[in-house]
């Protein structure tokens, strides 16, 4: 199989190559899926460039990036049903604790890391669904449905935040939604009721009011350290903010009075971590949304395998309205 991969941390230019590896066979409880689509996703980046505190070097030799993907099932091992050979699928945690993700023509993973793809949706949307779109769907109905609920959806403009409001107004509820001004027409245009500018001094008022005065049943975060004080002004008692990012403020301090008084819930996600019986929820509910037009996954650009550095780079850049994906083919 072809691949990119990196044996140690720096920018992409400088790790990223590309080779050629055997393609490991399926052991029992596997498939190998050769893959069309690569997702890339902020985590890849932070992976790659050793960001993350405490880490200081990869944790294998050679490591191929990337956890999402699609593609078809060539190849299955013992106990898995020949029936899945020739199958459409999107991969999940493809590259999560494992030295081998998805930037590669081919994968070799656990049957049920293989999802199967619904026949009338394309192969670009299935390489967007395993992080962002199991982080939208469970930060969305992580506690059940939401019929009738309003939710605030913070950076609804991000891959995340606008599938999230998507799969919320296909749930039944009202959403608010915080965005940059560039992106509020195509927040609206995904269903959020009120679209407001995410840096406005007066935000926590102008959230309340578009509520009618009423605070928020549910609050999905993509910057926790910096919103948690206006969370707490405008969450309902015994609401719960789902919260999974904090890029801008990861030690957060917490004004515990409000929250206390709120009896509020911080439901912290890492869908990575996700129990399968919840995950396997999750892609039910993003199927059926998807299988009935509710909901779409932009792509940003897409970029051949042999340019995997310029896919890293632009994620890194952000500013994107849309997924970037690696073609693998």
């Amino acid at each position: 199989m072809k691949s990119v991969f990196y044996d140690r941390f720096g920018t992409a230019a400088d790790v990223l190559h590309l080779a050629e590896f055997d393609t490991p066979a399926p052991a029992a409880g596997e498939v190998t899926v050769r893959l069309a689509f690569s997702g890339v996703n902020p985590s890849d980046i932070k992976s790659r460039s050793g960001t993350r505190p405490g880490v200081l070097k990869p944790a294998f030799d050679q490591v191929i990036p990337h956890s999402d993907g699609a593609g078809v099932i060539e190849a299955v091992g013992e106990g898995v049903s020949g029936d899945r050979i020739g199958q459409r699928v999107w991969i999940w945690n493809g590259q999560w604790q494992r030295a081998f993700g998805t930037a590669s023509t081919h994968i070799t993973l656990a049957s049920e890391q293989a999802v199967a793809l619904p026949g009338s949706i394309s192969l670009e949307t299935g390489a967007v669904l395993g992080i962002p779109g199991l982080t939208a769907a469970e930060a969305v109905f992580g506690a059940g449905d939401v019929k009738g609920q309003t939710l605030l959806v913070s950076g609804g403009g991000g891959t995340v935040g606008y599938l999230a409001v998507q799969l919320a107004v296909w749930g039944g509820a009202r959403v608010i939604a915080t965005c940059s001004p560039r992106d509020a027409e195509r927040v609206r245009a995904a269903g959020a009721q009120t679209v407001l500018d995410y840096r406005a001094p007066t935000l926590a008022a102008d959230i309340l009011a578009a509520n009618n005065g009423t605070p928020v049943d549910r609050i999905l975060e993509v910057e926790f350290g910096a919103n948690v004080a206006m969370n707490a002004e405008v969450i309902k008692t015994n609401g719960t903010i789902a919260a999974y990012g904090s890029q801008i403020e990861m030690a957060p301090t917490l004004p515990f009075g409000p929250l206390l008084f709120k009896a509020a819930t911080i439901d912290i996600i890492l869908i990575y971590l996700l129990p399968l019986p919840q995950r396997t929820e999750r892609i039910t509910r993003l199927n059926e949304a998807l299988t009935q037009g509710a909901l779409a996954c932009p792509i940003a650009q897409v970029y051949p395998l042999t340019d995997c550095v310029a896919a890293h780079e632009a994620v890194l850049a952000g500013a994107r309205a849309g997924a970037v994906l690696v073609s693998c083919d």
